[in-house]
């Protein structure tokens, strides 16, 4: 049966997997993202590690999710504002010449939220929002039941809109943008610490941790509010690494909303976290291939 491999680049971690066209993770590996992540040397982690899943040449195409917008033919990677010299870098060019592998691209966020979509805590909604919080914030939408991108493929950067427009200055020329108090950078400046810890200090009913996930989730909420009267979607789905940690932010995060959100704008609005965890974007980019080079079921 035919398979493919999808690939997940993150700012720290590279994940990627062999599927089924049934979704079905047949293997999947993680691999250190190379420092710095320049283009090249990305690529080539990338190669290595694709020529690992396809040892025995079980697959006929890639799907790789990388931060940032690609191009509406999903070849170019066109800006990564989390990796240093990513811009209209001929991602699909390079990959398919080190793995002999036809490859499509398509923005990270928007693979996590093809991923829940298809299997996950997406799978019941038409209208949804996926915020996925990590090295930068991501943002994925479905409307109507199908990805939106926007007329030139880069919709949906949600982690860029305007949180404080007085605040911290983002890599995009923004400034105060949701990104830059939601990210792992973000927690990091306010508690020096890794979300990680601080996740585990909540669970050990720290009062300080506990604390700084409720504003938290304050600030988170203020942002989706935004979201929320613009796109009035039947769910917002919370992933990324920070979400490990979204049962000590969510609670305060919903009340905000709904403080800040008129009801007619939020009819029956479900505020959960992602079902896949760290497979949803390298499932997602898996079906994106599936789906375009039309594998039989």
């Amino acid at each position: 049966m035919k398979e493919a491999i999808g690939v997940d680049l993150g700012g720290t971690a590279i994940k990627m997997g062999r599927f089924l066209p049934d979704g079905t993770c047949l293997e999947s590996i993680s691999l250190t993202t190379p420092q710095p992540a320049n283009p090249q040397p990305v690529v080539k982690a990338i190669a290595q590690g694709v020529n690992q899943l396809n040892r025995d040449h079980t697959c006929i195409a890639i799907g790789l999710g990388v931060p940032g917008p690609t191009d509406t033919a999903r070849r170019i990677a066109k800006k990564s504002i989390n990796l240093p010299s990513w811009d209209n870098v001929p991602v699909a060019d390079w990959l398919e010449a080190q793995t002999g592998l036809p490859t499509r691209l398509e923005n990270d966020a928007n693979c996590a939220a093809i991923g829940e979509a298809w299997l996950g805590a997406g799978k019941q909604f038409r209208d949804f929002i996926l915020l996925t919080l990590g090295t930068g914030v991501g943002g994925g939408i479905f409307l109507d039941g199908k990805l939106f991108t926007g007329r030139c493929g880069a919709a949906g950067e949600l982690g860029l809109i305007t949180l404080n427009s007085d605040g911290f200055p983002c890599r995009s020329g923004n400034q105060g943008s949701l990104e830059q108090y939601a990210s792992i950078g973000s927690v990091i400046r306010n508690t020096d610490k890794e979300p990680a810890e601080m996740g585990r200090l909540a669970e050990s009913a720290d009062q300080t941790a506990l604390a700084f996930w409720h504003n938290y989730g304050k600030t988170l909420g203020a942002g989706l509010a935004s979201l929320i009267y613009v796109l009035t979607p039947e769910a917002v789905i919370i992933g990324g690494g920070i979400s490990a940690s979204a049962r000590f932010f969510l609670p305060s995060a919903l009340k905000e909303i709904e403080r800040r959100v008129v009801s007619p704008s939020r009819p029956g609005l479900q505020l959960l976290t992602a079902k896949l965890g760290n497979k949803a974007g390298m499932l997602g980019a898996a079906k994106l291939v599936c789906d375009e080079m039309k594998f039989s079921e």
